[in-house]
């Protein structure tokens, strides 16, 4: 579904991805470790087609067999969210703090879809279920919600349409250790409930460990290691990936 060929990136002169490749089948959850300011986040948004200030300066992102570097902007934004669906890392924020979060939404899938607002509740309903969120979280403007009950708004956004691919950007980082543990299984849930293919960026080895069918480590916006989970984590080849390891288990 997801394939990246030598992605390069800068923000200016400074160089930021440097020939980053990898590839995420359908249904396959893919977790990008690494430190802060390892690139993680600016891989993820140049998938998405939000990178601000960022320029991709080389490579291929194929998604479905076509390269989706050059598409324009009607034509991303008519993939945003239907096709590709995006979790910030503080979803709560990402909400205009004015309005209720059912408005919000409603408005995002009036950009792709002719549904009513009954037909938008009742597949909403459907998926907060299966997160865990309150309906009631629909009335509420975003600051009335907790942390963990704002990051399933910004599932239920980002799924509403239910996209092939989910991009997610350290969504479990400001949540309690309890409240963590709730999100990643929910993640798994959507991915077998609706077969979503998952990318998403973490610095916690333990949640990638939990959930990743793929692992890659990245550092200074290069690849140390890339593939199936248990192999990376029962035998790690690069003594970065062991030092990861050993400080978080």
């Amino acid at each position: 579904m997801l394939n990246i060929k030598n992605l390069c990136i800068a923000y200016g002169e400074k160089k930021i991805v440097h020939g980053i490749n990898f590839s995420v089948e359908r249904g396959e959850i893919l977790v990008i470790v690494g430190e802060s300011g390892s690139g993680k986040t600016t891989i993820l948004k140049s998938v998405a087609g939000i990178l601000s200030g960022g320029k991709i300066t080389g490579g291929q992102i194929f998604f479905n067999g076509k390269n989706i570097i050059n598409l324009n902007s009607d034509e991303r934004r008519k993939m945003a969210g239907a096709e590709i669906g995006y979790i910030f890392q503080n979803a709560t924020a990402s909400f205009c703090p004015i309005r209720k979060i059912g408005e919000q939404i409603f408005e995002s899938v009036q950009a792709h879809k002719n549904w009513s607002r009954e037909e938008f509740l009742n597949r909403a309903k459907v998926i907060m279920q299966n997160i865990n969120l309150e309906e009631t979280a629909l009335e509420k403007y975003p600051f009335q919600l907790s942390g963990g009950m704002g990051q399933r708004a910004g599932i239920l956004a980002a799924m509403i349409l239910q996209p092939q691919l989910l991009l997610a950007d350290e969504p479990t980082s400001a949540l309690d250790p309890e409240t963590q543990v709730s999100v990643v299984e929910e993640f798994l849930k959507l991915r077998e409930l609706y077969g979503v293919s998952i990318v998403m960026v973490t610095h916690n080895l333990k949640v990638a460990k939990y959930m990743a069918d793929k692992i890659l480590i990245l550092r200074d916006g290069k690849i140390i290691e890339f593939g199936a989970a248990e192999k990376i984590f029962n035998s790690p080849q690069e003594n970065y990936t062991r030092e990861l390891i050993s400080a978080s288990f």
